[in-house]
């Protein structure tokens, strides 16, 4: 009895820190968009601040370093969504950028099929297919408004995103260690770019803090924490509010706003999303109590 409250315990302390996790994400859209800087400039920037937050932690943890094929593939993914995301969110709307990065879970399917030969259910076929009905809200509207390319490096984004999650299931991979060099990486690729920037107002001093130490940091090590004892759905569910709290705060303070079409396609994708693990999550219960 004791063992079992303990583990419902570890589990709700798990739901917190994956909810703060995605809160602290969730502030990404609005700093980047205050930030007059070239985006790879930031995110150089804003990585190299998180770089302190995530050495401290490995030494505070001693927690080893490490290097090798996994966490050096998972690092690429990481620095791969870090770069991409920041420069989506330069090119369309962080409404837009956010959104499409959260289509990760489906490309998670897609590169399973793809490499890992697993077969898809009808339930995988059917997320599929409303999230891409929902993307190509966002591609209509591109269309019509501007912010195609945006949107397509958004989407990238997201494959690269879903990288991340399949390559830290692999046999000795090691999740904070990937962040770390993803980290080390996308300041070695955003330093040439930030020497060449002027103006370093307090305004964006003070976001790059917030984002390198809050939104990259913190964020991550709190996810990485999380996930031991939260379950994958659980924290799919959680992270649900990032894609919705982004965009409002960016409405709030930036005063950007979304089109109709693609609020539209935001509803779908996240809705997709969110019940595509819901519904997996009841049948993996049901398949257990069978």
């Amino acid at each position: 009895m004791e063992v079992t409250g303990n583990m419902e315990k570890q589990s709700r302390r798990g739901t917190i820190y994956c909810f703060i996790a995605a809160t602290l994400y969730s502030i990404g859209g609005l700093c980047i968009k205050v930030i007059p800087w070239h985006g790879l400039s930031i995110n150089g920037a804003r990585n190299m601040v998180a770089l302190l937050v995530v050495g401290g932690y490995l030494l505070l943890s001693r927690h080893h370093l490490r290097l090798n094929r996994w966490i050096l593939l998972g690092a690429i993914s990481v620095c791969g969504t870090n770069v991409l995301f920041t420069l989506a969110n330069k090119m369309t709307t962080a409404a837009n950028a956010i959104v499409l990065q959260f289509t990760a879970p489906i490309f998670v399917i897609l590169l399973g099929i793809l490499f890992l030969r697993r077969r898809p259910t009808r339930l995988d076929v059917g997320a599929c297919v409303l999230v891409l009905l929902g993307v190509l809200c966002f591609f209509v509207e591109g269309l019509e408004v501007g912010g195609m390319a945006g949107n397509v490096v958004a989407l990238v984004s997201g494959l690269s995103y879903a990288g991340v999650f399949l390559l830290n299931d692999m046999p000795d991979s090691d999740p904070i260690c990937s962040v770390f060099w993803g980290d080390v990486l996308s300041v070695l690729i955003g330093f040439p770019f930030l020497v060449q920037e002027t103006a370093f107002t307090p305004t964006a001093i003070t976001s790059v803090v917030i984002l390198g130490a809050f939104q990259v940091g913190l964020a991550y090590v709190l996810l990485t924490i999380g996930l031991r004892t939260t379950p994958a759905v659980t924290a799919s569910l959680v992270s649900g509010i990032e894609p919705v709290l982004n965009p409002i705060l960016v409405a709030v303070f930036y005063h950007e706003t979304i089109g109709p079409l693609s609020l539209v396609g935001a509803v779908v994708v996240i809705g997709g999303v969110v019940g595509y693990n819901a519904l997996r999550a009841r049948r993996a219960k049901a398949e257990i109590a069978a």
